[in-house]
């Protein structure tokens, strides 16, 4: 028996005004789900947990069968896992976003989707002019990177720091990390010490200033947030007893998935956008399945399009998931298979941030027909369902059926 999880980031949403009350998955073209619907087992989980951050780390956490109220340690330790970046006792990771301010407004919490190359080049400079003394600044892909606190600095993780996709057109001022105690000060001041200072560093950057040239947003500032602590998780395939690969365009899902020892595989053409290589990802997941009994595909277009607040993406992001993604895959396998298809958060287009609605998933065995949903949509799952079950249910049932 083969398993196969798709997991669109932040596919599920509200109804949109400009899709005439619709949700994207209502007005998206989508077969292969709404036929996954139809013939699975459906219903409503809920993948964020009080007191943990509305996250794409605590949530798939959760999806990938862990409970977060019990491993989660913070987002920036799974990147850095991910770049082989180690952390010790007392280190702490940070998300170090490049992002396009204007004035005191957060324009672009991507810099335009710069590309990977350009952030290299841009934290090489960072490195040079700020990293000393335990700072130390790693490129990861476009503009997700990341910064480390060496435990010399005493870093404390007691302070708040808002997300960028959570405060575009919001002031920076106002948003500036900010400590919750005492033991904190210290490493607040510094980390919007850093901020300011990074104005400095990439202002007249060569890539920020082709970039500019050329008409797009330049990566004028770092925004630092999502700290955390190293992780402690144990082995999917002690946890589950299967062997399991990963596959995903964005280092915080790969270093989760190389935390907990899956095969990670890398897709060239993976960029996490709506230009992602779709088929690329489907078949190395089918490829995977040769030598594992379990392969997870993370597809971070449409929660792009969520934070965007771009309808017209977010429904093309859906679309190419369906035919490119779950059609590919469905086609490509073979024998006995399970399929649990479902979003890791809603990112609703009107508000352009996470929420904490249950999402609709579907189980699909193939050697049964369930009398499953007519449609695969938030609100045809939800008025099938009882009740919203915790995300971190749903691996173990879809294992042993």
């Amino acid at each position: 028996m083969k398993h196969v999880v798709i997991v669109p980031d932040g596919m599920a949403d509200r109804p949109v005004k400009a899709l005439g009350g619709r949700t994207p998955l209502e007005a998206a073209r989508k077969p292969n789900m709404d036929c996954l619907a139809r013939r699975g087992s459906c219903g409503m989980a809920k993948t964020f947990y009080s007191g943990l951050p509305h996250d794409s780390s605590v949530a798939n956490m959760g999806v990938l069968g862990y409970d977060p109220r019990r491993y989660f340690c913070g987002r920036s330790p799974l990147e850095a896992a991910n770049i082989g970046v180690g952390l010790g006792p007392g280190d702490i990771a940070l998300r170090c976003n490049l992002v396009t301010l204007a004035g005191d407004k957060m324009e672009d919490f991507t810099a335009g989707h710069i590309t990977s190359d350009e952030a290299r080049s841009i934290m090489s400079a960072l490195s040079a002019e700020l990293g000393w003394g335990g700072i130390e600044f790693y490129p990861g892909t476009s503009y997700r990177n990341l910064m480390v606190l060496r435990r010399s600095l005493k870093p404390s993780l007691d302070f708040s720091a808002k997300p960028p996709h959570d405060m575009v057109g919001g002031s920076v001022r106002a948003n500036m990390p900010r400590s919750r105690g005492v033991s904190a000060r210290r490493t607040a001041d510094l980390l919007r010490e850093l901020t300011r200072r990074s104005w400095e560093v990439l202002a007249g950057h060569p890539v920020n200033m082709r970039r500019m040239r050329e008409g797009k947003k330049p990566g004028n500032s770092i925004w630092l947030w999502g700290a955390g602590k190293r992780p402690r998780m144990p082995p999917f395939s002690k946890k589950f007893g299967v062997k399991g690969s990963l596959v995903s365009a964005v280092d915080l899902l790969k270093g989760l998935g190389r935390v907990i020892g899956m095969d990670v595989l890398d897709v060239e053409g993976a960029t996490g956008y709506i230009d992602t290589n779709y088929e690329g990802k489907a078949d190395a997941a089918l490829r995977s399945l040769d030598s594992c009994d379990l392969t997870y595909v993370h597809l971070e277009s449409t929660d792009e399009a969520g934070h965007e607040g771009n309808p017209e993406h977010k429904i093309k992001a859906i679309e190419d998931i369906d035919r490119r993604i779950v059609g590919r895959i469905l086609d490509g396998l073979e024998g006995d298979y399970r399929v649990l298809l479902m979003p890791d958060h809603p990112t609703p287009i009107e508000v352009r941030t996470h929420t904490v609605e249950p999402v609709p998933y579907v189980i699909f065995d193939s050697r049964m027909d369930a009398s499953g949903a007519e449609a695969y949509t938030e609100w045809v799952v939800k008025s099938r369902s009882a009740r919203a079950v915790e995300a971190h249910t749903l691996m173990r049932r879809l294992i042993r059926g």
